[in-house]
């Protein structure tokens, strides 16, 4: 198999683009990763393959044949084009397949691209729409919806390790104080400042963060997790180009080596698993990469994972081995997984403030990780210029995930 780099990333803002639809976003997108390409790039000459995420283009947009349809707005219609989908992890099959087209010799250049515009549906309709990714027969007939799925497992982890809801409100503070640094985020905001325009608002008072948190301004969604516990709904998409290493000095001086793919299932219905709080389908990801990377977790130095809710990325964490069971919520409270701490995670404010357009948040991900390898992530930028990182993205309560680890090339 041939050796596969990346050498571009573009992304949209992340947020709610009411006068644009999933076309548009995907060629702006498109539009930024060209322009982050260092030495240029020719689009219809060089790209051979595109592979586009989009979970629920039939809901949000009455789309379907959204290979074809992508190929022929980017210009590139000829080429073979067809969409995966994985949940949420849809880009990053999309990146997985990317990967296998470009390793297998098939295709030199290879586009790779995620989307969904969510905002066309009201916020029954999104949930409705992200329902799908649950078990019809065993959770939705119950009424469930993702934000109790997860709460279960947040129930479940705190009963077994001790924690509490207030212990997880480390991961809300710091992902808000991360995306506040993050241009391209859905909010730019830190809690004391939402605190603080809340207070000014409505007239009321907060003794500190932790006292808005506990507010009414924060209600309980699902038992024990509050509004800022959940991701947002979002529109954005997210491109990148992955080529054969032997070629990619064509392009990039700076490219980053993919060196580790692991890909693994679990049962899509919480009640088929023994344990809420670990995932066997990250679990068994991250060993598959961490085995083709010829590594360790210890050797990761900065991570980004899917919290889609706050206790995900507590057990993310965990499954990828960077802490023990049961010591991903301390470390987070000890900020070991701070933009200063010897383990970030999620240095672009994560999905909690980036924003969790979900057919598009895998190869977002990549994006984060693509800065900050290549040290461009300005404010956020982690100390230490770090070599390899990692993106853990799932679908719906972790029943897919996909692991992939990047280090960077040589400049």
């Amino acid at each position: 198999m041939k050796e596969v780099d990346l050498i571009s990333v573009g992304m949209t803002n992340f947020g709610k683009h009411f006068d644009k639809t999933g076309r548009d976003l995907l060629i702006e997108a498109a539009r930024e990763a060209i322009t982050h390409v260092d030495k240029g790039i020719d689009m219809k000459r060089d790209v051979k393959a595109l592979c586009i995420g989009y979970f629920t283009p039939d809901l949000f947009e009455h789309q379907g044949h959204i290979g074809a349809l992508s190929a022929e707005w980017l210009g590139l219609s000829g080429i073979p084009a067809f969409r995966t989908e994985s949940a949420c992890a849809s880009s990053s099959a999309a990146l997985a397949t990317g990967y296998f087209a470009v390793a297998s010799g098939m295709y030199d250049l290879v586009m790779v691209a995620g989307v969904e515009k969510m905002t066309n549906l009201d916020t029954p309709g999104v949930t409705n729409a992200l329902s799908i990714a649950a078990d019809d027969v065993f959770e939705l007939t119950t009424g469930i919806t993702f934000p109790g799925l997860f709460a279960l497992m947040a129930q479940e982890y705190f009963e077994k390790y001790s924690g509490s809801w207030e212990d997880l409100q480390t991961v809300t503070l710091k992902n808000h104080h991360n995306g506040s640094l993050n241009s391209k985020a859905q909010f730019q905001a830190e809690i004391s400042a939402i605190a603080e325009k809340t207070a000014i608002k409505k007239g009321v008072t907060f003794k500190d963060e932790m006292d808005f948190l506990k507010s009414k301004y924060n209600p309980l969604v699902a038992y024990p997790l509050r509004l800022f516990d959940c991701s947002p709904i979002s529109d954005g998409a997210s491109v990148a180009f992955l080529t054969s290493r032997e070629i990619s000095k064509r392009f990039t001086d700076k490219p980053l080596h993919i060196i580790g793919v692991g890909l693994g299932t679990d049962t899509i219905s919480l009640s088929g698993r023994p344990d809420l709080t670990t995932s066997k389908a990250t679990e068994n990801a991250a060993v598959a990469a961490y085995k083709m990377a010829r590594i360790t977790p210890e050797d990761i130095d900065i991570a980004e994972v899917h919290d889609c809710f706050t206790i995900n990325e507590v057990i993310l964490s965990e499954d990828l081995g960077f802490f023990k069971k049961g010591e991903g919520l301390k470390a987070a409270q000890e900020g070991r997984t701070s933009l200063s701490g010897d383990k970030p995670i999620n240095t672009d404010g994560g999905l909690k403030s980036k924003g969790h357009p979900v057919g598009a948040t895998g190869i977002a991900m990549v994006h984060e990780i693509w800065l900050q390898l290549r040290g461009e992530a300005g404010k956020r930028q982690v100390k230490g210029n770090p070599k390899i990182g990692l993106t853990c993205n799932v679908g719906g309560s972790s029943a897919s995930a996909m692991v992939f680890i990047f280090e960077r090339g040589e400049k």
